[in-house]
């Protein structure tokens, strides 16, 4: 006959085993039709990868086989199995139910009455329908190589979909520190989608400097697939040893290296020693398109995160202004840059006690070192007084909280705004007794409570000009004395709870 039908005899050939596979998942309450679709798909191979076999033998058998193989590319579904019905209902679980679009379903029936075609088509999302006395081995490798096709079509689409989605998130809070490997990671989806290569293994590598400037480790800085467990480690450490004189080649000659089945892409970047794209397991050979998109890729990418850099290089020297110029004005009153850093840290703790936002809890702790600026208009014979100060004195030494305000206020940047709310009401009292402006209760802002406490313990805790440091056991008792009188009694809670965190901050970072 010119056709093989697919129940005849026929004989199995060798096995070549193939790194990755196709799953198909066979349905059927027959054992003998699943011996004869393994036979006649035995050698089938489509873009270098065979098929795996998943049988079930029950419609019910069949939902579970799904759930545990949602990467399922085929299922060749049975209709009449356990009900008359069976294979029905195993599709629309399928669509309805386990909420898997992807996976190509081919029903076949021994019964075509049972369930006519027509009916089944409109009603049912499935994508073949096939009468087994009709399915010969010739038909069962078109239809198997047609939905194959078309399932490496659409999961070519939903990854690039997912790495729309992954940029535009990114791009939502793209200089936030932890969006631009999100970012990079979505673009790389976007490539490895279009130019149809391997999902598996894809990273990019950064090149670190060092701090003389040169040029450091190659660290995997975003990963895909296999790769993906591998970010923050060294490159060499991950990929094979063969691989590294393409890596140095790249680097050294800053251009793109195409191997076999890899590429290894040189990103060129204005502020740092530059970036590298790897792929590899690369079915087919790139054409002019794909090559192109590469290039495009390595010129364009390191923009986006050029910027990135020079934003953040930007964020830290305010952050490093605003340290340094706090440590100088703690050491024109001979106390030690660690005071404002303490401060600092036990402002975070609170903070976070607190359940404040991640932006109020950095603005907190980069403001407060700008706690007591205002002392920069104090005269030293005042503010480095070893015994205490007369009436005018004091007088004087209270002024500071309304020359930090004023030296602050006015700025639109976050960071300046919360100092100058801390410098004002930081001296302020839980019982309206404090200054400048004799406050009381939550008209003091948060911030200044805040600092009011953490200012107080440091101050306590360690050796000053004009007394001796006090034990921890006495400033605890101190400070629990003054609840709902100098402090918020909400945060002397907080502080009790936490008082071993901040004894450690004290002890990490010493006068």
């Amino acid at each position: 006959m010119p056709n093989d039908f697919l129940f005849s005899d026929e004989e199995a050939e060798d096995e070549i085993e193939y790194e990755s596979q196709w799953k198909v998942i066979i349905v059927d309450d027959e054992p003998e039709v699943h011996a004869v679709t393994k036979l006649a798909l035995s050698d089938f191979v489509f873009q270098h990868k065979s098929l795996q076999f998943i049988s079930a033998y029950s419609g019910a058998e069949a939902k579970e086989v799904m759930l545990e193989h949602p990467d399922a590319a085929i299922i060749l579904l049975d209709v009449v199995m356990e009900t008359d019905d069976a294979g029905l209902q195993v599709a629309e679980f399928i669509r309805n139910e386990a909420q898997n679009q992807f996976v190509r379903i081919i029903l076949r029936t021994g019964q075509p009455g049972q369930a006519p075609e027509r009916q089944v088509i409109v009603n049912y999302d499935i994508n073949d329908y096939k009468s087994k006395t009709e399915l010969t081995a010739q038909k069962l490798f078109t239809v198997t190589m047609a939905s194959l096709r078309s399932y490496r079509d659409i999961m070519a689409l939903e990854k690039n979909r997912k790495g729309l989605e992954t940029i535009i998130k990114a791009s939502a809070d793209l200089f936030s520190n932890h969006s631009m490997e999100s970012f990079i990671n979505g673009i790389i989806q976007q490539l490895t989608s279009i130019i149809n290569c391997s999902d598996e293994a894809m990273y990019v590598t950064s090149l670190v400097a060092d701090d003389h400037g040169e040029a450091g480790e190659l660290v995997i800085v975003s990963g895909q697939g296999d790769f993906s467990e591998f970010v923050g480690k060294p490159v060499f450490d991950v990929i094979q040893e063969d691989m590294r004189a393409a890596f140095n080649q790249a680097i050294a000659e800053k251009s793109i290296v195409y191997g076999k089945d890899f590429v290894v892409a040189f990103c060129e970047s204005h502020c740092e020693h530059g970036a590298l794209l790897y792929i590899s397991d690369i079915s087919e050979q790139l054409s002019e398109t794909d090559r192109h998109l590469i290039e495009l890729f390595t010129q364009n990418v390191q923009i986006a995160f050029d910027n990135v850099l020079l934003t953040q290089d930007i964020e830290n020297t305010q952050k490093e202004i605003v340290m340094r110029l706090s440590e100088a004005v703690e050491c024109r009153s001979k106390e030690t840059g660690n005071h404002v850093k303490r401060v600092a840290m036990y402002c975070q703790l609170f903070a976070e006690a607190l359940g404040l936002s991640e932006e109020e809890v950095e603005n907190i702790v980069l403001a407060s070192p700008l706690h007591d600026i205002g002392k920069i208009g104090i005269p030293d014979n005042i503010l480095n007084k070893p015994a205490k100060l007369d009436e005018l004195e004091w007088k004087i030494m209270q002024t500071h909280a309304d020359l930090g305000y004023e030296i602050l206020q006015g700025s639109k940047r976050p960071i300046i705004k919360a100092g100058a709310l801390i410098s004002r009401d930081h001296h302020e009292r839980w019982d309206g007794a404090g200054y400048p402006d004799g406050k009381k209760g939550e008209d003091i802002h948060l911030y200044g409570r805040i600092v009011a406490i953490a200012d107080v313990y440091d101050a306590l805790r360690n050796k000053r000009c004009y007394k001796e440091s006090w034990s921890a056991d006495d400033t605890l008792d101190l400070i629990k004395s003054e609840s709902g009188k100098h402090f918020d009694p909400k945060l002397v809670d907080v502080f009790v709870k936490n008082f071993d965190k901040f004894e450690a901050v004290l002890n990490d970072y010493p006068d």
